[in-house]
Parts: C-alpha cells; sequence; structure tokens
C-alpha cells in the first residue's frame, strides 16, 4: 500500500511517499480502506519529535480516517466487511489502509459523506471528552472559545452552541472572525484589535468554560477571565508551555485547571467517548445542528503541504488527505 512516513524529525520535508505491507487485523480491529485521513495538530508534533507514538502503535502519522471496512479481526460482531465508517486512530491513518479497534470506529453521520465524516473523530472525541465530560459545561454558561477558525475551534463552537451555553470565539483577522460568528458564536473578539479579558468580563462577567490552545501569556489572562468556579482547559501551547502563575487568583476563585493528550487515554475510555459522541452527537449532523468544516483536501503524496498548510494557521476547519 501506499503510505507516507517521517524520515526523520523536523520539517514537513520529512515527510515521504513510501510503500508498506498492508497491515492486518487483529483480536476487536477492523482493517479500513482508507477513503480520507485528517490532519492534526498531534502529527504536527510527533513530526517535530515532540509527540512519539505510544507502544504497539503504527510508526505513522494520522489520528482519524474515514472509510470502507475491508476485513474484521476475530471478536468483531458490529463491523462488517464494506460497512463505511469513520474512526479515532493511535496511528496509521496516513496510507491507504489502516487497522483501528472496532470500538473506536463511528458510522457515517446521516447525511455525510466519507470526505466530510474524516474531519470528524479527532476533534469531537477531543471536545466532547474535554469539555463536556471533565469540564461539564452546561446550557447557559459562558463558553471561551480560543482560536475558533481551526479545527478544534470550529468543532467547539458548534457543540458549545448545540447544547446551549453563549460562546466567546477568539481569532484574527476579521476574516476569520467572521467565519466564527457564522458558524454561531455569540461573540467574536478579534485578538489584534480587542482585549478577550476585558470583553468577558465586561459583557458575560466572566467566562464558566475556558478552552485554550494558545498558552504562553494567554495562561494568566484566561485566569483573570474565568469566573468563580470557572473551568480552563488547556489543549495545547502555541506560544509557549512554561509560564510563571500566580496561584492565588485560582485559590479565590476556585478555578480548576486541566489539559490532556488524548491519545494516550484508556482504550476503554476512548470506547465510552465513542458511544457518548453516537448517543448524543451524531443524531444533530441529520437535524442540520452541526455540520463537518472541511478547509481543504490534498492527495495523500502531498503530505507535506498539507502540514505547511495548517502550520500557517490560514485554514478554516479542518484540512484532509485523499488516500
Amino acid at each position: 500500500m501506499q503510505a507516507v512516513e517521517i524520515s526523520g524529525a523536523g520539517g514537513p520535508e520529512v515527510l515521504k511517499p513510501a510503500t508498506r505491507p498492508v497491515p492486518s487485523a487483529g483480536a476487536n480491529e477492523i482493517l479500513v480502506k482508507v477513503a480520507f485521513a485528517g490532519i492534526n495538530g498531534p502529527d504536527l508534533m510527533q513530526r517535530r519529535g515532540l509527540y512519539p507514538p505510544p507502544k504497539g502503535a503504527s510508526d505513522l502519522l494520522g489520528l482519524e480516517i474515514s472509510g470502507e471496512v475491508a476485513a474484521v479481526g476475530d471478536g468483531v460482531t458490529r463491523w462488517h466487511v464494506g460497512d463505511r465508517v469513520c474512526a479515532l486512530t493511535n496511528g496509521g491513518g496516513y496510507a491507504e489502509y489502516c487497522a483501528v479497534l472496532a470500538d473506536h470506529c463511528l458510522p457515517i453521520p446521516d447525511g455525510l459523506g466519507l470526505r466530510e465524516a474524516a474531519s470528524l473523530p479527532e476533534t469531537f472525541f477531543t471536545i466532547w471528552s474535554n469539555i463536556f465530560m471533565t469540564a461539564g459545561l452546561s446550557a447557559g454558561e459562558t463558553f471561551l472559545v480560543h482560536g475558533g477558525a481551526g479545527g478544534i475551534g470550529t468543532t467547539a463552537i458548534q457543540l458549545g452552541k448545540a447544547f446551549g451555553a453563549t460562546v466567546v470565539a477568539t481569532d484574527s483577522p476579521g476574516e476569520r472572525c467572521d467565519f466564527c460568528s457564522d458558524l454561531g458564536a455569540d461573540r467574536v473578539v478579534d485578538y489584534d484589535a480587542e482585549d478577550f479579558v476585558a470583553v468577558v468580563r465586561d459583557t458575560y462577567g466572566g467566562a464558566d468554560v475556558i478552552l485554550d490552545i494558545v498558552g504562553g501569556p494567554y495562561i494568566a489572562r484566561n485566569i483573570k477571565a474565568a469566573k468563580p468556579d470557572g473551568r480552563i482547559v488547556q489543549l495545547a501551547f502555541a506560544r509557549g508551555a512554561e509560564v510563571t502563575v500566580d496561584l492565588m487568583p485560582i485559590m479565590l476563585k476556585r478555578l480548576t485547571y486541566t489539559g490532556s493528550t488524548l491519545r494516550s487515554r484508556p482504550d476503554a475510555f476512548k470506547t465510552e467517548v465513542a458511544r457518548q459522541l453516537e448517543e448524543r452527537v451524531w443524531p444533530l449532523f441529520a437535524e442540520d445542528r452541526l455540520k463537518p468544516v472541511v478547509d481543504k483536501v490534498l492527495p495523500l503524496a502531498e503530505a507535506a503541504e498539507a502540514h505547511r498548510l495548517m502550520e500557517s494557521a490560514t485554514h478554516k476547519g479542518k484540512i484532509l488527505l485523499a488516500c
């Protein structure tokens, strides 16, 4: 099969087309003939040598895919050859075939195709598990989403609105801010023109839940922007992970500061996330309350260009590879 390998830690140029043996479906796994694979932040980190795959996982990049079931392993009863699925993987998505745990697969939501469905697993698993299962975002609360026009942000905005939150998004320039508004954000802050702390505090009395992918100077500002009993979820550090923080406001406001990496979570946890998504979120696509946001699709052999595009931070929504 055709695949994309990492020749060594570095920039996008280290991604090289290669030929690999087709993997087999092990116990409780299915083999998927990949139609599309999503590009995600952890892929960029692994390519740079900063995020090694877990033990036993494929060394190939690719944490989400869509396609057709080509084979089923022992113990699999739900899926059959020819079924169309999308899946969260531990790696291996940048290839024509990928073996994945059957319990981490989901049906294609009604009304969507394989292209759109490939954009869902990584961000929806991430937002649902962190914002709803852990931070407990509830209807009527204020939800601050940094980087609203990116893959994580577009998912967060839509899920926040679908479940009754007031959503404030940050981004820049104006075109990306308008995009966030079109997705349903109640207020969008252009971070080059406004102070999100002042906007959130003056307009909403602070944020109940904050999703941050920026880090660096945003960490202290998020603490200022949070309401008492607020929850701050850190999912990435575009501007740095090492900061000096005054802990007194965290104590006085009774804040919860948390974060996670989805890939390292136990399989059983990801199975539960998949179950909740299928039950509570997937039906919303058929009701037109959620929509996939795909910015661009490139051929598998152009994975390096896809990484360059993502690192430029000019995309809106997800970037996919056609396999």
